[in-house]
């Protein structure tokens, strides 16, 4: 059941209020002094406060209710406060509402106004209880991921990152090879680093190659090494990527860019631990743990011959998929402390924008954008206008000040999930939100 913390000197008011809640299933607790009801504050658990402007008396200043008003917000900044206010103290009142207070109430009140108005309140309260114990539950989760495995430094908060981080670690202990796939600059390489971080080979080498990187011709002589006059330029042998990376692990990104005489090479080298270099016949036997990974449609390539089916099931004997940044946006603001340089810190603007933009560079684009507005931001904090992002289109986009399916799903996923949040930043009443999410098959839940 819900309590309400009614402080006010005049027990006329405090009975009739505690009469028109218990009529709706709302606890009361009342007392005429500032002093206790702070105390009740810290002994109880209070979901909203409604007190009066002034408590001795012949006083009407209202300068008592302001003092009172300040100590609640400063020992429980987000517990919402109500004003009981007369004519002669209004000023005081429409004052406290603007350093804070959620609303002020006149002398005689409208019961059903006032039931409205605590009624969502109460249920606003409720929703940030049930958001902040989630968020302690999710924090509790993060710290025993890392206190339990090296993550090797990687910064995230989003439960989708969290998931996908523990069956990283969870299937890093295998041997076999694991597929990576997510967009450009999503930072398919850190959990490659994490796998091999937390593997059996742990403490042997990480090789990288991007496969994406090198001509076509030179992939193959990165891969497994060449001898001398095996192409043009190979005036001496060299050692390929697999031979380095024996004992450890090799990394190979955008593996879709690999050509088919690789791919099949590669396959061979799975199965077997055996390979030629390039220009030898000579075979050679190594142990590695293969890590690939690849934004590109790998069945896609499969259906139109541009990559080897059996190679494919190989390579994802264990795929993981990294979401785009868009779609963990708990990570953005976290990832942005993390780049921003020490001396600049973010501005409330900035913060805004950096979480309405959609980051289709994902994490590399967020450092470039940090990087690059420490460098500019004129002042001591570093503003939107220092980040220099498309200005995100407005929530309502259709023209008839009506939320469209993104819209509402951008609003949730930002509200966490909270229905009364998601609501009020979108100027709708909880009923219309959930008719609207209903119309476009959005999920209660």
């Amino acid at each position: 059941m819900p309590t309400i913390l009614v402080i006010d000197d005049n027990l006329a008011v405090s009975t009739a209020l505690e009469v028109l809640f218990s009529l709706h299933d709302i606890n009361t607790l009342h007392t005429e002094s500032p002093e206790v009801g702070l105390t009740l504050l810290r002994q109880e658990q209070v979901d909203l406060v409604i007190q009066d402007m002034n408590f001795s008396a012949d006083t009407t200043s209202g300068a008592e209710g302001e003092a009172l008003f300040a100590a609640i917000r400063a020992q429980h900044p987000d517990l919402p406060v109500i004003l009981l206010t007369a004519w002669t103290h209004l000023e005081a009142a429409v004052n406290l509402v603007k350093a804070g207070a959620i609303d002020y109430i006149a002398k005689p009140w409208d019961d059903r106004k006032l039931l409205t108005t605590v009624n969502n309140l109460i249920e606003l309260s409720e929703a940030r209880r049930e958001l902040d114990r989630r968020r302690q539950r999710e924090r509790r989760s993060r710290e025993q991921l890392t206190s339990r495995y090296d993550l090797r430094g990687l910064v995230f908060e989003d439960p989708a990152s969290e998931r996908m981080i523990a069956l990283a670690c969870q299937v890093a202990r295998s041997d076999l090879p694991v597929l990576i796939t997510g967009p450009n600059g999503s930072g398919k390489e850190k959990i490659a680093e994490i796998i091999q971080a937390n593997s059996s080979v742990q403490r042997g080498p990480f090789v990288t190659l991007n496969c994406g990187a090198l001509p076509a011709e030179l992939i193959e002589a990165e891969l497994f090494g060449a001898d001398a006059g095996a192409y043009t330029g190979a005036n001496k042998a060299r050692e390929g990527k697999f031979e380095a990376a024996d004992g450890g692990t090799l990394f190979l990104d955008e593996i879709g860019n690999l050509p088919l005489a690789g791919q099949m090479k590669l396959l061979r080298v799975l199965e077997t631990g055996r390979f030629e270099r390039l220009g030898s016949n000579r075979e050679r036997q190594v142990k590695v743990r293969v890590i690939s990974a690849t934004n590109a449609d790998l069945p896609g390539m499969i259906r139109d011959g541009g990559f080897r089916e059996d190679l494919y099931y190989r390579l994802n004997a264990i795929e993981l998929t990294l979401p785009p940044l868009a779609d963990r946006p708990g990570d953005i603001l976290p990832l942005a402390e993390h780049f921003r340089p020490d001396d600049k810190p973010l501005a409330d603007s900035a913060r805004s924008a950096l979480v309405r933009h959609a980051w289709p560079g994902n994490v590399r684009e967020l450092r470039n954008v940090m990087q690059r507005a420490g460098l500019l931001a004129q002042g001591a904090r570093i503003e939107a206008g220092d980040l220099n992002l498309p200005r995100a289109a407005p929530p309502r986009s259709n023209g008839h000040d009506e939320p469209d399916r993104a819209a509402v799903e951008s609003a949730l996923a930002r509200a966490g999930g909270v229905i009364a949040q998601a609501a009020a930043e979108l100027g709708l009443s909880r009923q219309a939100l959930y008719r609207r999410m209903d119309r476009y098959g959005i999920p209660r839940e």
